[in-house]
């Protein structure tokens, strides 16, 4: 089972419109287009799509009505559908209302070829950090303990400081607790968050064989804390994740030329 990660690609109510200085509508096209052909010319195409978060800078109906009709485009029907996570740019209320029924947004258990994905919603509105809170925490541990698949978890918020200042100020709030009750889970085997808005690789505290990843924007970098492993630091890119039913999980940072050099 292949997964595409895809994250932070804020999107706005214009299709024309701009954040950092760039299209964000154009980017996020061009980078799920060059993630799918990068893939399938490897002959690994992905089964499913995640997109860890901050899809909608303004928080508006439209922005989520552009995320759906490029779904619907690039990733048609036919296709399992796309896991969407909530970041801290994004209207909870909004984002079910106009793709609920599109895809599948978190909290949720997904089954993906025999691994268990956990999907966490960590949006607090008002608040650029994030929260799982205590109802979520209760919801997370009941399903900890009901099933015996290997188990991956993903969220918007990084549940732990990745080295800088800024973003470590607004991570999960309650991420010590979370990696607390998943390090006492044998079934867990890895977590993937966004935010960040660049390639980062730790383990888990206790947890070494445990990978924490996280992914880059389609929109833009921010300045790396770790080395790309591919060199390119400053270009868009995603990440694939290659589930086995054994519990062993694969991943690989993808990187493409930028969207306004073509």
């Amino acid at each position: 089972m292949r997964l595409l990660q895809l994250s932070d690609p804020h999107l706005l109510a214009d299709p024309r419109g701009r954040c950092r200085g760039r299209t964000s509508l154009t980017w996020l096209r061009h980078g799920l287009e060059q993630a799918l052909a990068q893939l399938r010319q490897r002959q690994e195409p992905p089964d499913q799509l995640l997109i860890s978060g901050d899809l909608c800078q303004d928080e508006s109906w439209g922005g989520y009505v552009r995320l759906r009709e490029l779904l619907e485009e690039l990733w048609p029907a036919p296709l399992a559908p796309p896991l969407l996570l909530a970041g801290n740019h994004d209207h909870a209320l909004l984002l079910r209302a106009v793709l609920g029924r599109r895809a599948l947004l978190a909290p949720a258990l997904v089954p993906l070829g025999g691994v268990d994905l956990l999907l966490l919603d960590s949006h607090v509105p008002g608040w650029v950090g994030g929260r799982l809170g205590a109802a979520q925490r209760a919801w997370l541990e009941r399903r900890l303990v009901a099933g015996t698949a290997p188990l991956l978890v993903a969220l918007h918020h990084p549940p732990l400081p990745i080295g800088d200042r800024e973003l470590d100020a607004i991570a999960l709030a309650d991420g010590c607790e979370l990696l607390r009750l998943l390090a006492a889970t044998p079934r867990w085997r890895g977590l993937v968050f966004g935010h960040v808005h660049q390639h980062w690789q730790g383990v888990a505290p206790g947890r070494a064989a445990v990978p924490l990843l996280g992914c880059p924007s389609t929109l833009c970098p921010f300045g790396p804390v770790q080395p790309c492993p591919l060199g390119r630091p400053a270009d868009p890119g995603g990440r694939l994740l290659e589930l086995a039913p054994t519990g062993d999980i694969r991943h690989r940072l993808l990187r493409w030329s930028p969207a306004e050099s073509l």
